[in-house]
């Protein structure tokens, strides 16, 4: 491998690592901070009939790990085009 895709493929993986740690300290927010932290304090506003603390404990952190699922493809779909690795 040449010198210069050795830096676009250092390059590629230092933006997908630096998303990956990113969403998964996020999923950790939601899922254990608003599902188990914060669940009392959540749990004094109503979501669709339910205490939000339970909802985000039962269903919220599915939905929002569902969601960031969908913006990594959308964002590493960028990043394979920045760096030149995309599918054609």
């Amino acid at each position: 491998m040449s010198v210069s895709k050795q830096e676009a493929a250092k390059a590629y993986w230092k933006d997908n690592l630096r998303l990956m740690l990113i969403l998964l300290a996020i999923w950790f927010a939601v899922s254990f901070g608003a599902g188990i932290l914060f669940v009392d304090q959540l749990n004094t506003i109503q979501f669709f009939g339910f205490p939000l603390g339970f909802w985000f404990a039962q269903q919220g952190s599915i939905y929002v790990f569902v969601l960031m699922i969908f913006f990594y493809v959308w964002k590493m779909n960028q990043y394979d085009r920045k760096h030149d690795v995309h599918e054609e």
